[in-house]
């Protein structure tokens, strides 16, 4: 299963009840962050979910509403003794950038590994996460993130009982090894099914609508969309700033037909989301607005 939270909805600058943009989920003892704006560390505390998991830090570009929370979230997970290394994500210039944000925080207990995104697709596996960095259309280098966590077929223990494999070998098959018994060689391929359906969560913000938006998001469980505006007379605004409007994101939604799609990344001025959610659902039937803390748990197809 895979623990999802929107920490964060609003765009520019955070609101009393509103932080800055960031996600962040859960998977077997590994938590992964997208963007970490002001307020995150206190929305994780909300939350009642631990800092000291935190293994990879995604971002999508670096404008101050999606990077300004690093510095304070580093320092924390130090003062938490954490002693293992943390890989950091993001388009090209990411080091220097995060270091240049380390000025305040210079001295960690832990190694920062950083992962420079160079492609305009590009897949990165980590701690069981398949993670696909996709570029987007934003006034600066920016992408979103594809997390898919995904399942092995079924072990077929009649194949291994034909095939004569010694049982203490059947757990590194579906591992993924290949043995050797008595001069034969086994291979997974022999004894697995066809791959089960995974799970998988798509965020996108700061952007355009684009084709490679609704082709990552396609049949997603979770589909998380920037809106920044809800009133029909932005989008001329929303293409001048390369955003999207709610109307937007829901069309790019109808495309990709994901379980759910949520909307986030407000403007400061969009004081009251839920007034555009009746029109939004017109075009896509399962678009929810987002709010901070809103959560879900994903849960493998039987």
């Amino acid at each position: 299963m895979l623990d999802v939270c929107l920490l964060g909805t609003s765009g520019m600058m955070p609101l009393p009840k509103r932080a800055l943009t960031a996600l962040m989920t859960r998977y077997n003892g590994s938590s992964l962050l997208i963007d970490c704006g002001e307020g995150t560390q206190v929305a994780i505390k909300k939350r009642g979910w631990s800092f000291k998991p935190i293994d990879i830090i995604c971002f999508t570009h670096f404008h101050a509403d999606h990077i300004s929370g690093l510095p304070g979230l580093l320092l924390t997970m130090g003062n938490a003794e954490r002693t293992e290394p943390l890989v950091v994500i993001g388009p090209k210039g990411v080091e220097k950038v995060v270091n240049s944000l380390r000025i305040i925080a210079p001295e960690l207990p832990f190694e920062i590994q950083f992962i420079e995104i160079k492609e305009p697709i590009q897949e990165i596996r980590l701690n069981g996460y398949k993670i696909t960095a996709f570029k987007v259309n934003h006034n600066v280098t920016c992408y979103g993130y594809k997390i898919e966590i995904e399942r092995n077929g079924m072990f077929l223990v009649e194949k291994a009982e034909a095939l004569q494999i010694p049982k203490p070998y059947w757990g590194r098959l579906q591992n993924g090894e290949t043995v050797t018994h008595e001069g034969t060689t086994f291979t997974p391929e022999m004894v697995m099914g066809e791959k089960r359906k995974g799970i998988k969560v798509v965020y996108c913000t700061d952007s355009r609508p684009m084709p490679v938006i609704s082709d990552m998001a396609e049949e997603a469980d979770l589909f998380i969309c920037e809106g920044m505006y809800g009133e029909k007379d932005k989008e001329a605004k929303a293409r001048e700033y390369k955003h999207m409007t709610f109307y937007e994101a829901a069309r790019l939604a109808k495309a990709a037909r994901p379980k759910q799609m949520w909307l986030t990344h407000y403007s400061p001025s969009l004081l009251r989301p839920d007034e555009y959610m009746g029109e939004v659902k017109k075009i896509y039937a399962e678009s929810y607005m987002g709010k901070d803390g809103k959560s879900v748990t994903l849960m493998f197809e039987d």
